[in-house]
């Protein structure tokens, strides 16, 4: 069984927690895989021990990361250093604004995964017009619209996919061989 944690951080709106649970009903909707949805407050040593693969969450601060995720990883994940190598991993932003620094934080959060060994990929997929999560998946505000939705979705799905591969060998869950559109004619 692949194993997918989202692990994020949420400002008292509550956007990127609302980002979170798409990512998780994406990589929910690959057959095969469990997923675990946790606030980084709730979250131990023992989730990232747990997981084949991450996807990481944060509302975008001042163009990074909030100071929350960032003294988790400082605190708590060096006991599990060489533990992450291999695994797989890949980030998610909501800002204030279109132009706010979304993608700025999930490449933020894809050094903090890729300074622990994890793999990080980008998604060549557009799921909607413009729409792409080329770095991760990022919203201006909360995830309103079918694309911003999907964009969460696919990114959950996909890391799903890449963890369904290469830790459970299910080669039938390559996304070469998705069923779904992959849009890039947008």
């Amino acid at each position: 069984m692949a194993r997918v944690l989202v692990l994020y951080e949420s400002n008292n709106r509550g956007y990127t927690a609302k980002m979170a649970s798409y990512v998780a009903e994406g990589a929910r909707s690959l057959e095969g895989v469990e997923v675990r949805l946790v606030p980084v407050v709730e979250a131990t040593i023992e989730d990232l021990r747990w997981m084949d693969g991450i996807a990481l969450g944060s509302p975008t601060n001042l163009g990074g990361v909030s100071w929350r995720m960032k003294q988790w990883w400082d605190e708590l994940s060096f006991d599990v250093w060489e533990e992450l190598d291999g695994k797989f991993g890949c980030s998610f932003s909501s800002s204030g604004a279109q132009g706010g620094g979304s993608e700025l934080a999930c490449m933020a959060l894809n050094h903090l995964l890729m300074n622990f060994g994890i793999l990080v990929f980008g998604i060549p997929d557009y799921v909607a017009k413009k729409m792409a999560p080329h770095y991760g998946a990022i919203c201006a505000g909360e995830p309103r619209s079918e694309g911003e939705v999907e964009m969460c979705r696919r990114l959950g799905r996909r890391l799903a996919e890449w963890v369904a591969v290469y830790k459970a060998g299910d080669e039938a869950a390559h996304p070469q061989n998705a069923s779904y559109s992959r849009g890039v004619d947008h």
